[in-house]
């Protein structure tokens, strides 16, 4: 984060605003991954599911995210769905806009379609695809999406590549180490993330992580990182991974950022995941991170974790008071 978002994140949070916006720009997605979170049945709540709510297309999409980005003047935006790249005509609008207003936009997608060469020249844009596991294991779970059209839909772009560890990818030795080999070795990759699953409460699925596997994905991807420059994980995210925060008042991410499903106006609680997460099995990279940087020691006396919620106190008797 640049000095000058810090600034602003910080201001924001004085004044009772969530300096993170994820907005969910779509319900709609050609996709029908096992485990995805955001068509989980409880990921909305009372409000329904997802595939069941309304949705905005054409400029009502382009006029409302901007709309809920002037409201909360974010400084950074994460935009997922569904699968934005369905709105991939409403993005060419919006996203020069969002990157004329100094605004980091991450845009996470399947690459299920191609991305439009024009993004390229965005200064704040990021680009996160995501990728389950080597080509058999995604191509079964991801399809349309396949390696092959991601390849060629990535061509000429600059991304991240993200996977979540799940239990079935650890049944082979070697298995995230020739993944991340096959990613690094692309041109177009620039760094490569790893998130562990999250279950919701009442998960029994092939895909939860027993306390073990935790510890051992843990292990390879702290011996990985020292082989593969490309991989971004420091030291306290994977701490973090083992020691998550136990509930989401906890949790300085879900507390500074904003989740928004397809109507632009319902919110996702408690955090992007929805509905119930088990906390204590929390594998959000971001969520990691914020927990490290909240462990920090200002001088090595002060927390900055303590520093946030002060001003998060703060910031909601402003907010009150206006």
């Amino acid at each position: 984060m640049r000095t000058s978002q810090f600034l602003r994140a910080w201001g924001g949070i004085l004044r009772g605003r969530t300096p993170i916006l994820s907005i969910e720009i779509t319900k709609e997605c050609p996709l029908r991954c096992l485990g995805c979170y955001a068509y989980d049945a409880a990921h909305l709540g009372e409000a329904g599911r997802l595939r069941d709510m309304s949705d905005l297309k054409g400029q009502a999409l382009v006029d409302g995210v901007l709309d809920l980005a002037r409201r909360h003047r974010p400084v950074h935006v994460s935009i997922v769905g569904g699968e934005p790249l369905v709105r991939y005509r409403e993005l060419n609008g919006l996203l020069p806009r969002l990157d004329a207003l100094g605004i980091d936009v991450q845009l996470v997608t399947s690459a299920v379609r191609r991305i439009p060469h024009e993004w390229r020249g965005l200064r704040y844009f990021g680009l996160v695809v995501s990728i389950d596991g080597l080509q058999p294991e995604h191509d079964r779970r991801r399809a349309p999406a396949t390696y092959d059209r991601i390849l060629a839909n990535i061509a000429g772009h600059r991304i991240i590549v993200h996977c979540t560890v799940t239990r079935q990818l650890l049944g082979r030795p070697d298995y995230l180490a020739e993944f991340t080999d096959f990613w690094s070795r692309r041109s177009e990759t620039r760094k490569i993330w790893f998130s562990l699953y999250t279950p919701q409460q009442g998960d029994a699925s092939e895909e939860r992580l027993r306390p073990q596997d935790r510890v051992a994905v843990v292990e390879e991807l702290a011996r990985l990182r020292e082989v593969f420059a490309k991989i971004e994980l420091p030291e306290a995210v994977l701490r973090g991974y083992l020691h998550p925060p136990q509930s989401p008042a906890d949790c300085i991410f879900a507390q500074t950022t904003t989740c928004v499903t397809a109507d632009l106006r319902t919110r996702i609680t408690p955090c992007q995941f929805g509905g119930q997460p088990v906390c204590s099995e929390c594998g959000c990279m971001a969520s990691a991170g914020f927990a490290a940087l909240g462990k920090y020691r200002l001088g090595g006396l002060l927390p900055v974790s303590e520093i946030y919620s002060y001003s998060k106190r703060i910031g909601a008797r402003v907010a009150a008071e206006a």
